[in-house]
């Protein structure tokens, strides 16, 4: 089995490396997933909003990192996806299943964001 390229890089250069393969994801997801697209959006408008609706800075974390959480969720269901499509595009009732269940975390991310959101808009 051969070794990844990455492992072999100096120390120094790692983080730089890891930025630069961080920022193509980042790059291929917005260009490919549009689900990704719509949360990026949604994400720059709630950002702002993040701030006028917390009133200390924990209740600012947590309206930001709920929404961070979707879009990581988001980013971790479509490389799965990717993968499976990759290794079978075929009607396979166990792929189904994987691409069901990285749904379904997707959508308890938009949930647990919501219920955050509204907690502390209420609260």
């Amino acid at each position: 089995m051969e070794a990844s390229r990455y492992k072999s890089k100096p120390l120094l250069l790692r983080p730089f490396i890891a930025l630069r393969v961080a920022s193509q994801g980042l790059a291929a997801a917005w260009r490919h997933e549009i689900p990704f697209r719509m949360e990026v959006v949604a994400f720059a408008v709630l950002i702002p909003l993040s701030f006028l609706a917390g009133k200390t800075a924990v209740e600012r974390a947590l309206l930001i990192g709920s929404l961070l959480l979707v879009l990581i969720v988001e980013l971790l269901n479509s490389a799965l996806e990717a993968t499976l499509d990759r290794v079978s595009l075929e009607d396979h009732p166990l792929i189904g299943r994987a691409k069901d269940i990285a749904s379904a975390a997707v959508g308890l991310s938009l949930v647990n964001a919501g219920v955050i959101w509204i907690f502390i808009l209420l609260g």
